[in-house]
């Protein structure tokens, strides 16, 4: 039998969300091994002089714990 766990992390990038998604999956992959999957709780951008500056995400990260 195993045992998951979910903790919620912020991640940011320039670029995109997608790309906000995928840097703060592969960083919180590096601290935690068997990572399961993510739910994407919520989304918004900084904005500066009229323009998005930012997006950044707001995710629940599911995985699985070690026996």
């Amino acid at each position: 039998m195993s045992v998951a766990k979910t903790t919620e992390i912020t991640s940011s990038s320039k670029k995109s969300f997608e790309d906000a998604i995928s840097s703060g999956i592969k960083r919180f992959s590096k601290t935690m091994d068997k990572v399961e999957g993510a739910w994407i709780k919520e989304q918004k951008v900084v904005v500066s002089k009229g323009e998005v500056s930012e997006y950044r995400v707001t995710m629940k990260v599911t995985f699985v714990l070690k026996d």
